[in-house]
């Protein structure tokens, strides 16, 4: 992928994602031998500005956390380069080793999508949220007690839960915890891979409502990985919309909401149920399945279930390009086809960021509105 930006690494970027790729080999017989690869992810570029909140969406399987992990050097990439931005320096997350990326960690976390099997059962809220101190050798003695308490008032936790082991939470206690564990060295970028989708929808609300204040009040990065497109719409500044391993469209948040430029766009947006009981919409379907990322199609990558797919789609592979000022879009026919998005999406000038004009010209990022919430769980 090519053409969104001629240099990803600004002043106003703390992420910049460049050629990242990950194959995973087929191998067969005892001798083991390579007979194939699983693109997962395959040349993705991207950016996440400071302070904001990019959301990767797509179906599952469509590299997601994948990408989200290679960030983070959980998976090691087979090619390409992260660089992060700490302190005005950029630092090579994909060049750097031993001591070095021990040094980088503590400026980057991820937040796991399930609150039970992320979090050690032998270990108590304490000895959880402190690990990252001594492992990052931030703190000693006494201020490592009284950071993990800073960082657990900031969650919505209290002291007394200091000794209490993760059995005795409910679901969205684990998740604070977890959210606090990321915290408490004081990150520039936070990965959330699903980190809301193991829980009820009113506890949904209370963890995202969270991490929007926690945002504001440290200045945090997010990459929110998500295929439930209302807890996108609520919490992202911009969103990159993922198939077979690409990015096919990336947009600002009210844009890609009611513009899309994707078809594969379109039918994720036209499954998003409308609030209005009385209305009724219409919902795309795709025919066929997911292509076998280890044999993807020929040309775009989507033509095999793509109801405006040409004999252009099936041979040749659909440039990457600014379709209009921060929009971006792999597809032949984008500037042509008039595509549905969600219609409730920013549908009045309150709900529009900032009071802005419902995005029309590609206006609005998110709404600053909070989700209704019901007490701490």
């Amino acid at each position: 992928m090519s053409g969104q930006t001629s240099n990803l690494a600004t002043d106003q970027r703390i992420l910049a994602v460049q050629g990242l790729s990950k194959y995973f080999p087929i191998t067969r017989g005892l001798m083991r031998r390579v007979t194939g690869q699983v693109r997962a992810v395959d040349d993705v570029d991207l950016y996440v500005n400071e302070g904001e909140t990019l959301s990767i969406v797509g179906e599952s399987g469509s590299g997601k956390t994948t990408l989200g992990r290679m960030i983070v050097r959980a998976i090691e990439p087979t090619r390409g380069q992260v660089q992060l931005r700490v302190d005005d320096r950029w630092i090579d997350l994909t060049a750097v080793k031993g001591k070095e990326l021990r040094a980088a960690r503590r400026h980057f976390h991820m937040i796991f999508q399930d609150p039970y099997s992320s979090l050690d059962p032998r270990m108590t809220v304490f000895d959880i949220v402190k690990e990252p101190l001594v492992y990052n050798k931030i703190a000693r003695g006494k201020a490592v007690r009284q950071m993990v308490l800073e960082t657990l008032k900031l969650v919505g936790l209290e002291e007394r839960h200091l000794r209490r082991y993760p059995h005795a939470f409910s679901g969205g206690q684990r998740q604070r915890i977890g959210i606090a564990r990321s915290l408490v060295c004081h990150p520039k970028l936070i990965v959330c891979d699903e980190s809301v989708s193991a829980l009820d929808v009113s506890i949904q609300a209370q963890i995202l409502n969270l991490l929007k204040d926690l945002q504001k009040e440290l200045n945090l990065s997010y990459i929110f990985i998500a295929h439930d497109l209302t807890v996108v719409e609520h919490i992202s500044n911009r969103v990159a919309v993922m198939y077979v391993g690409k990015i096919v469209e990336l947009a600002k948040a009210g844009e890609l909401f009611t513009h899309p430029r994707h078809p594969y766009s379109e039918a994720l947006l036209s499954a998003v149920p409308l609030p209005d009981p009385t209305s009724k919409s219409k919902r795309m379907i795709l025919e066929g399945e997911v292509p076998n990322p280890a044999h993807p199609p020929s040309g775009c990558v989507f033509h095999p279930r793509c109801p405006y797919a040409t004999e252009v789609c099936k041979n040749e592979i659909p440039q990457w390009r600014e379709i209009s000022p921060e929009h971006f879009v792999a597809c032949h026919h984008a500037d042509q086809l008039q595509l549905k998005g969600m219609a409730h999406a920013y549908s009045s000038v309150a709900d529009s960021p900032d009071g802005a004009t419902p995005p029309s010209d590609g206006a609005g990022q998110r709404r600053e509105t909070k989700l209704s919430i019901n007490p701490v769980q």
